[in-house]
């Protein structure tokens, strides 16, 4: 019974990862979009009545916001803006920084080898996870993500010597580990010798 329960619990925790994170954000897209229906109301106005003109309207603001801001992202002038706000404010909210590197990994937007997909050498068993840092030449900290669930699980400072890389994209390790290890064939597949310990 009580192992029941502990499993119930676990996966109760795992679907609200996966489910807390979908909510919250399209619960911020309709109060942005509540907040800005006064603007966009002269407009409605002039749309037959049928039509929710208020609702729609506010909700392409939003997302015509939301690209503007992205585009200007990209210029040298808003990646400096981005820095100083991220400094000031979004790294002092918790786990803005996971998020943030998971993103770019997700979209091939990070350039380093911080969260590099590797299998990991755990006991008598090769386990499915990242590399978060390097500590020194002779340890690295890992993450082992529990499936399917890939944003929660166990963190390690290891050897190095234990810690195979893959040469594989962030979303295919990603994808195998939130299908219960299907396509571990293929991670196997690409994992490449650990480098000598100097």
């Amino acid at each position: 019974m009580k192992r029941f329960g502990s499993f119930l619990l676990k996966t109760i925790v795992r679907g609200a990862l996966i489910v807390i994170p979908v909510y919250l954000a399209i619960l911020l897209l309709l109060k942005a979009a509540a907040s800005v229906i006064g603007i966009v109301h002269p407009i409605a106005k002039l749309l037959p009545p049928w039509f929710p003109a208020a609702d729609v309207l506010s909700i392409l603001l939003v997302l015509v916001v939301c690209f503007l801001i992205g585009a200007l992202v990209h210029t040298g002038m808003g990646r400096a803006a981005k820095k100083a706000i991220e400094r000031s404010v979004l790294e002092k909210i918790p786990g803005y920084a996971l998020i943030r590197t998971l993103g770019h990994r997700a979209t091939g937007q990070a350039g380093d080898s911080a969260w590099q997909p590797a299998l990991i050498e755990i006991e008598e068993a090769l386990v499915p996870g990242f590399i978060v840092e390097t500590i020194d030449e002779n340890l690295l900290t890992v993450f082992v993500p529990s499936a399917p669930t890939p944003f929660a699980g166990a963190v390690y400072i290891i050897a190095r010597t234990r810690v195979h890389p893959l040469d594989v994209p962030f979303t295919q390790a990603i994808k195998s580990i939130s299908r219960w290890g299907t396509g571990s064939r293929e991670l196997v597949a690409a994992m490449k010798p650990p480098p000598p310990v100097p």
